[in-house]
């Protein structure tokens, strides 16, 4: 078995595509991790916007969570009827489509690439994060442990989609018992003490208030908040991945990781005021996220504490693995309709979509490297992107439940819809308002070049179509052969292949010779006396000409295109067959060393744009 088979696993056929659905169980790692890790960074986002209000700000920010936890059970509503009215893939892109135009779909696929990438990078920065609060040492290498993480999911995603579900099932779970009891614990020694606990190892005392509390503050640290809904739509996008009932299968995933991501944050909005867990400064020493927080004041620094952070950390930075099976999915739908180059759309080895999974980790990588892995200087980013997409889909929804009047329940669902876009629009409204100037425009910068990007990739395909798709005869009339040239180094068997070949397909043949010296030129015409000429004519074929051409100035293009273009100009009937020796290594490392010219010559060949030229090549396998 080769290295790449060890490390991408065996080639799928396409028939074994149903061994790789989804089930329960693997469904809720490979599309719950994005939401479940949340409950990490969301509720850390608002309360470093309360942070200037010392310890007052904690009573707010459970009012927050209170906020969240609402638009959270709506959009859940809204994602179930996207379930079952799509059971081919609801993805945002797709309903805006059908309901809303192309245009507007477009743009909403837009919102959903964008927020699959940022969430790559806040899912491994935070993740990252909760190992430096343990052990703060590996602070200096943050930006490298950021890097590794992102290199073996990529790998463990090309290796396919349910054997990425499989391997971080017992991590998600982990994540989810260890954080219950971690709360469960919380809870009832919050009750036992009248709401005011004795912390086992004290949180960092609240900073002292240098602001006063304002719309404007409460606002920002909503936007924040709301970063924890990102990723819910995930489960409507990959509906056609589960095991069948696919629909049945997809709902009960989305009720699990909703209903849990629920309880988390209602929970930390309990104990976060009751313990004093107040945000830290993610840049400077002795940083601690909230999480590491709170475990070290529930349970202590003990080994129930390290377990809690080993799986915060696998849960947060595999929280990316929603966007790698989301965004090559969205790529596919775009480059199914022409948004994006077709090759977008193909299934690599594993049955995954492969070039979407590489163009997300290097994008990802370029992310992670210029913001130097800190999540919060991300997070201004980041669910401008979700409630984009959240708010086309929504529309979308109540625009497709107003043409299926008939179906059941329709009035009702529409009203769900309804009111999860209005409550989408408020929060994607104050979303902007809050975080433009953070960083904020730089997605909305970003999204417009995408469009524009998505448009000219659109219309290029359109004038290919419009010339290309169309069903012609063959054309029989001109069957001549063709006039063939072959570009030769030396006379070798690399030359001797590709001059036979030409001989097999047309009548004439003319090798062309580009030397700087005269000397060598005398020398090849000699051999080519002796060694082409006289067993071509014994074999009753028509010897192969031999052009040299004297290059002063040593250009190896030039002359070989002249000489092509004199060529095309006097046989103005006939196909010029350009066919190009090419020597082949057995090892991919070794072929570097040779054929680079080839790449030149090809490229300045295209370049000519002339519909009688075609490109051959000869190749000659070394043993």
């Amino acid at each position: 078995m080769s290295l790449f088979d060890k490390l991408i696993g065996k080639p799928l056929a396409t028939k074994e595509q149903a061994k790789e659905s989804l089930t329960l169980f693997s469904g809720v790692p490979a599309l719950g991790l994005d939401t479940l890790s949340s409950t990490a960074y969301g509720p850390e986002a608002a309360l470093a916007i309360l942070l200037p209000l010392g310890l007052a700000g904690l009573h707010y920010f459970s009012l927050i969570m209170v906020g969240v936890i609402i638009v959270l059970f709506t959009l859940y509503l809204s994602y179930q009827q996207t379930i079952a009215a799509y059971p081919t893939g609801g993805s945002a892109y797709t309903v805006a489509s059908a309901n809303l135009g192309k245009r507007a779909g477009v743009w909403a696929a837009i919102a959903l690439l964008l927020d699959y990438w940022l969430n790559v990078a806040v899912g491994i920065s935070a993740g990252v994060g909760a190992v430096v609060s343990a052990f703060p040492e590996l602070g200096a290498y943050r930006l490298i442990l950021c890097l590794a993480v992102l290199l073996i999911l990529t790998l463990l995603n090309l290796r396919g989609v349910r054997q990425s579900g499989l391997v971080l099932a017992i991590p998600t779970f982990a994540f989810i018992v260890f954080m219950s009891v971690t709360f469960i614990i919380g809870l009832v020694k919050t009750w036992h003490s009248a709401g005011l606990p004795n912390p086992i190892v004290a949180p960092p005392p609240p900073p002292a208030v240098t602001a006063n509390l304002s719309i404007w503050l409460l606002l920002g640290a909503f936007a924040n908040g709301l970063t924890a809904m990102t990723g819910i739509e995930a489960v409507s996008n990959a509906v056609p991945l589960f095991k069948k009932p696919s629909v049945k299968n997809a709902q009960h995933t989305m009720t699990i990781i909703i209903g849990t991501l629920a309880v988390f944050l209602l929970l930390l909005a309990y104990l976060a005021p009751a313990y004093h867990i107040v945000a830290m400064d993610e840049t400077k020493p002795g940083y601690q996220t909230i999480l590491s927080q709170i475990n070290a004041a529930v349970v202590g620094k003990n080994i129930l504490y390290y377990l809690s952070m080993a799986s915060i950390f696998i849960v947060l930075t595999y929280s990316a693995q929603t966007s790698f099976i989301s965004f090559p999915r969205v790529c596919r739908l775009l480059a199914e309709d022409s948004y994006l180059p077709h090759f977008f759309a193909d299934q690599g080895r594993r049955l995954v979509y492969s070039v979407g999974i590489g163009v997300l980790a290097l994008l990802s990588g370029a992310l992670l490297v210029i913001f130097n892995g800190i999540m919060l200087k991300l997070i201004p980013l980041f669910a401008i992107g979700a409630f984009t997409a959240f708010l086309f889909s929504q529309v979308g929804m109540a625009l497709h439940w107003l043409s299926h009047k008939d179906a059941t329940n329709a009035q009702l669902k529409l009203l769900i819809n309804s009111i999860g876009a209005l409550i989408t629009a408020i929060a994607l409204v104050i979303i902007i308002v809050a975080k433009f100037k953070e960083g904020g425009w730089i997605i909305l910068v970003a999204a417009s070049l995408l469009a524009l990007l998505f448009s000219i990739i659109h219309q290029r395909y359109s004038i290919v179509a419009r010339q290309v798709d169309k069903s012609l005869l063959l054309q029989t009339d001109k069957m001549t052969k063709p006039i063939a040239i072959v570009p030769i180094a030396a006379w070798d068997r690399v030359a001797e292949k590709a001059i036979r070949f030409a001989l097999m397909i047309a009548d004439e043949v003319n090798a062309v010779y580009i030397c700087t010296d005269k000397e060598e030129g005398e020398k090849l015409k000699k051999i080519w006396s002796h060694k082409v000429k006289i067993p071509a004519k014994a074999a009753g074929l028509k010897a192969p000409n031999l052009e040299i051409i004297y290059s002063p100035y040593r250009r190896i293009y030039q002359p070989i295109i002249r000489y092509i273009k004199k060529m095309c100009r006097s046989n103005k009937d006939q196909v010029i067959a350009v066919i190009i020796p090419q020597l082949i290594e057995p090892h991919w490392y070794a072929r570097l060393l040779h054929n680079v010219r080839d790449l030149g010559l090809r490229l300045f060949i295209y370049l000519q744009r002339d519909k009688r030229i075609v490109l051959i090549s000869a190749p000659w396998y070394l043993s």
